[in-house]
């Protein structure tokens, strides 16, 4: 049994339910074998979990689907269900972005190209849902890949520019005024 970091036993999640924890987060299809690597069980275990998993996701008629594409699995949308979402996604346009998403916009408008990890260095929580959404709405974009780590770069897009009315970034406001003034030790222990 794992032991918590606080002390006591922690019973793992079943296998079911674990695979749905990492299978939610991902942006792209993973395999099985590396979904049985990060899990600590066996390929053949993985993969006929997730096998019952999509059949039972299809037979009680969910509004997603568990499907193995491009090597892997991911969630998708169901297909009956994909103009309640396009329409929700399309409406959702129109709605104002949310604190979160206005601080991780401002760390990759200030700070790009940028990587997720960096995104969440700075505002010192996950940022991946909402770097999703800022992508998903054209804000943000992929800038490349970084050198050194691999990881996707992102910056601000045209689409970000046009609805700010900028010419381009060097229009931003400055920052300065509104940083603290000990800044520099607060960026030297973010990284």
């Amino acid at each position: 049994m794992p032991v918590d970091d606080d002390g006591p036993a922690v019973a793992a999640p079943p296998l079911e339910a674990a695979l749905e924890a990492i299978l939610m987060v991902v942006d792209e299809p993973v395999a099985e074998v590396t979904l049985a690597q990060v899990l600590e069980r066996p390929t053949h275990e993985v993969a006929a979990a997730l096998r019952g998993l999509a059949a039972e996701y299809t037979a009680s008629g969910r509004g997603f689907d568990l499907r193995e594409v491009a090597g892997g699995w991911r969630f998708y949308t169901r297909a009956d269900c994909a103009p309640l979402v396009e329409r929700f996604v399309r409406d959702g346009q129109q709605t104002r972005l949310t604190q979160a998403a206005l601080e991780t916009l401002a760390v990759v408008a200030y700070r790009q190209p940028v990587s997720r990890a960096r995104v969440a260095a700075i505002r010192g929580v996950n940022s991946d849902g909402v770097m999703r959404t800022l992508v998903a709405r054209g804000l943000v974009e992929e800038a490349g890949t970084d050198p050194e780590s691999q990881a996707v770069l992102y910056r601000t897009s045209s689409y970000f520019l046009e609805r700010l009315g900028l010419r381009d970034l060097s229009e931003l406001p400055e920052l300065a005024p509104f940083l603290p003034d000990d800044v520099e030790n607060l960026e030297e222990t973010t990284q």
